[in-house]
């Protein structure tokens, strides 16, 4: 499938993340994108940014796109999906849900019958796609065909790490790429307080700790050296580095960070 036309049953903002790092990977056109939303006015306006076709339903997206990304709340998948299902169940659709918590033994007894024809992959996506630097945790346990699963991955490697995970990991993995974004956010703008108080513009201060934290994302990434060790290669002996590394120790940093992880978890 050259140029399928990709349709989102919901266009909230990790829909429009999607959309725009896709539009602006250039895998596929904004018109190639179909969306429906529970606000048509509001849907039109975000739309219109990428030149989205707006479409009033769900079953209009199922009708007209190729690969359905189901990207409503987990709460109203069974009000909205259930009505649509002999449709998204067709041979030559591929669903690919966002939904957490939703996972595909899940699409098993909402599909019923159907579900033995449906092509079902279940993935939790962060924000990041919309820049090309995404983490799309993506369930071991699909039903998509191998060209199926080729068409996956040439839709969503562009904008995204695909890192395949266990059916019962996916909770805490979605966890630490989909929740922790905001703690990374914290973190950015506490550096930028900091910068601030010493006198730095915030402006200035953000760019510096945002391009920081993506460099030592980078940095591991490229050959996976332990977290710990290049911590150690900035701290010299007696050096500044390793003095507010041990100030963020008596602080339980690393166990505030736990914490954080164990109240999603819990």
């Amino acid at each position: 499938m050259s140029n399928p036309t990709i349709g989102f049953i919901g266009y909230g903002n990790m829909a429009q993340a999607i959309a725009e790092g896709m539009v602006d990977a250039g895998v596929v056109n904004g018109g190639n994108i179909v969306a429906c939303a529970a606000h048509y006015d509001k849907l039109e306006k975000n739309a219109a940014k990428l030149g989205v076709r707006p479409l009033h339903n769900a079953l209009e997206v199922a009708v007209a796109a190729d690969v359905v990304i189901v990207a409503i709340k987990p709460y109203q998948i069974e009000t909205v999906i259930k009505p649509i299902v002999a449709e998204l169940a067709k041979a030559d659709k591929i669903v690919v849900s966002i939904a957490a918590g939703w996972n595909l033994a899940k699409y098993r007894g909402l599909f019923g019958d159907a579900f033995d024809s449906a092509h079902v992959q279940c993935t939790i996506p962060n924000t990041p796609m919309a820049v090309g630097k995404g983490v799309l945790v993506t369930e071991t346990d699909n039903t998509l065909t191998d060209g199926q699963t080729a068409l996956f991955e040439r839709l969503f490697a562009p904008i995204s790490l695909i890192e395949r995970v266990d059916t019962a990991h996916m909770d805490i993995a979605m966890c630490i790429a989909g929740c922790a974004p905001a703690f990374t956010d914290m973190y950015i703008e506490a550096l930028g307080d900091a910068g601030v108080k010493y006198g730095l513009q915030r402006a200035t201060a953000y760019r510096l700790a945002a391009k920081m934290v993506e460099g030592v994302g980078a940095l591991y990434m490229a050959d996976e050296t332990h977290p710990g060790a290049m911590k150690d290669a900035v701290c010299s002996p007696g050096g500044t580095t390793i003095k507010g590394v041990a100030s963020l120790e008596e602080s339980a940093f690393r166990g505030a960070v736990i914490k954080a992880v164990d109240a999603i978890e819990a």
